[in-house]
């Protein structure tokens, strides 16, 4: 693999660093600002909706830039809105931050995804976009709890530096080690949109928000979950969210490893097997091991969806690739919303902390039959390209019978 991976290996990092830390310093944050814990929560909510905006917005913006000054802008994006957050003397700044930093996500993953595609052999592309999520994976493993522990230590601020550090890491590793990557000649924003009107795309975009809806339909509600249903102290929270990127980081790899050769059987596995450990969840929850192994699988097979869906856009958006893979990274963070939102409905009707688990087994099964309906759209019209392909010869008269 081209050590121009790695650079976007480190960007994807420190962005996935910046996504979810801030979900273990809310209270920190709420009071130094004086603000509730559910004010605070908006800092989630908002960076979150500026990925799903920015994703379409900033890759629009960039199609008259050429891909390896494009990821160098959107690193400075996420550096900008990383300071701005560290030094915000009051919340409103600090949610501007946030937002523009979020500018950066779904573009940096979007465009990312193309280019490392573009650095390998066709046979390699789903495992040299895994290798640039592996930086978003291990950050949960790593940045996520390094990042909490700075941040319940020395302060919070220092985490929104230190990540904003990483970024001007990332933004060197770009600089030097990606290659020049002129903008695709022919492309423009009609042809980009166009990938639109493929049936295909969007099955693969909404199997995209049903599938890792399904993941954080759980996740999101972890710590209430497993303090008060599983008997786990509030400490070990962090720990099983280790656990949760361990897995993320396996089936990243697995995931893209096996989309290279069976791209569509690997969703249906991982989607329903996802599907059924979910609900099984609703049982684990009440067992401390059950439940740290089920945490860990959730993060392995949600994950493993993540090569696969975006390999599929891009196979699908050929031609065009590049507006459409940024907006399926959107489509991921509009799971995210989607599924936390849906989750807290059921939490706030009174059907417990373990609720939550069923609405992410049902996403995660709509997301199953998406693939499987998908897979036979495609078998027809490949069927019917044959039947075309092999029917009456250019310029042979077919006889008519009167």
């Amino acid at each position: 693999m081209p050590l121009a991976l790695l650079a976007l290996a480190i960007g994807a990092f420190g962005i996935g660093t910046t996504e979810f830390v801030i979900m273990g310093l809310l209270p920190e944050v709420a009071g130094d600002f004086g603000v509730s814990i559910p004010t605070a929560g908006l800092l989630v909510t908002g960076y979150a909706l500026g990925v799903v905006v920015g994703a379409p917005l900033m890759t629009v913006l960039g199609t008259k830039v050429p891909r390896k000054r494009m990821l160098m802008l959107l690193m400075g994006f996420f550096i900008a809105g990383n300071l701005l957050s560290a030094v915000a003397p009051v919340f409103a700044v600090m949610l501007i931050g946030r937002v523009i930093a979020s500018l950066a996500h779904g573009a940096f993953f979007g465009i990312g995804s193309v280019v490392a595609a573009g650095l390998v052999a066709p046979h390699k592309k789903a495992g040299a976009i895994a290798m640039m999520f592996t930086g978003l994976t291990v950050a949960n493993v790593v940045g996520v709890p390094l990042g909490t522990l700075i941040g319940q230590h020395v302060g919070w601020r220092v985490t929104f530096a230190v990540v904003a550090g990483l970024g001007v890491v990332g933004l060197a590793g770009i600089a030097k080690l990606v290659p020049e990557l002129p903008k695709a000649e022919g492309v423009h924003l009609r042809h980009e949109l166009a990938a639109f009107k493929n049936a295909q795309v969007l099955l693969a975009m909404a199997m995209t928000v049903l599938g890792f809806g399904g993941v954080f339909a759980a996740i999101t509600y972890i710590a209430p979950m497993m303090t008060h249903i599983a008997g786990f102290a509030d400490g070990s929270v962090t720990w099983l969210l280790v656990l949760f990127g361990l897995g993320m980081v396996g089936g990243n790899l697995v995931g893209g490893k096996f989309a290279d050769r069976a791209l569509m059987p690997i969703l249906y596995v991982s989607l329903g097997a996802l599907a059924v450990v979910l609900a099984l969840f609703t049982l684990t929850a009440h067992n401390k091991i059950a439940a740290a192994v089920t945490i860990a699988l959730i993060g392995a097979l949600g994950f493993a969806t993540v090569p696969p869906l975006q390999k599929r856009v891009l196979d699908q958006a050929h031609g065009a690739p590049t507006l459409a893979s940024a907006v399926n990274i959107g489509a991921f963070n509009l799971g995210n919303a989607l599924s936390a939102w849906l989750g807290g409905i059921v939490i706030a009707a009174g059907y417990g902390y373990k609720a939550p688990n069923w609405v992410g087994a049902a996403l995660a099964a709509s997301a199953l039959v998406l693939a499987v309906l998908s897979s036979a759209l495609e078998r027809r019209g490949g069927a019917q390209s044959t039947v075309v392909a092999s029917g009456t010869p250019a310029g042979q008269q077919t006889p008519v019978h009167h």
